[in-house]
């Protein structure tokens, strides 16, 4: 399997939000739901709508899930932008018929990996992206920025499920020699 990139500029992420929300709210809404949440692209497919939502009717703030490999309960925080996202792409599609969150057009069931891997990539290739992007780039994304923003290597480690620091380090594509300047503010 090929290594695909995080997409470290925030004006390469706006061009690619904006040409997806151009072309499909689905495939909008994978690309923001995977670099909010660092979901592997596997976890983000089976999404059901469904799970979304509580009692009332309202978008749960986390999203609770089974983690593929060890069947451990875990949860995701779904922020504003994931949640208009959601809310959006639901306003366009017949939630009756809405099964899947990332469902296929022509059946109920979800895309395939094959698919949301050509969406994404050839998304970052219309907007010209440079590098390796794929699926797996999202949850990239969303580990760089966090941990650029000052979430510690140790948090993104047990959120990635990964053994050491040194490889969710490698996972984020971030080496010894390259210094980030994390802006930690309390704001008290």
């Amino acid at each position: 399997m090929e290594t695909v990139d995080a997409l470290r500029d925030l004006e390469q992420i706006n061009s690619l939000k904006d040409y997806l929300k151009k072309h499909s709210d689905r495939d909008y809404l994978l690309f923001v739901f995977g670099i909010n949440t660092g979901l592997k692209i596997s976890e983000l497919l089976l999404i059901k709508v469904k799970e979304l939502f509580n009692s009332e009717g309202e978008i749960k703030d986390f999203y609770h899930y089974s983690e593929m490999e060890s069947e451990r309960r875990k949860s995701v925080f779904l922020n504003k932008k994931v949640k208009e996202a959601v809310v959006s792409y639901l306003n366009q599609v017949n939630k009756e018929e809405q099964i899947y969150l990332f469902q296929s057009r022509k059946f109920k069931q979800p895309i395939t990996r094959q698919q949301a891997y050509r969406i994404i990539h050839e998304a970052a290739a219309k907007v010209g992206i440079e590098g390796k992007i794929g699926t797996n780039s999202l949850a990239k994304t969303f580990g760089f920025h966090a941990f650029k923003q000052g979430v510690s290597i140790a948090l993104l480690q047990k959120h990635f499920n990964h053994s050491t620091p040194a490889e969710t380090l490698k996972f984020l594509g971030i080496t010894k020699e390259e210094m980030i300047s994390t802006q930690i503010d309390v704001n008290l």
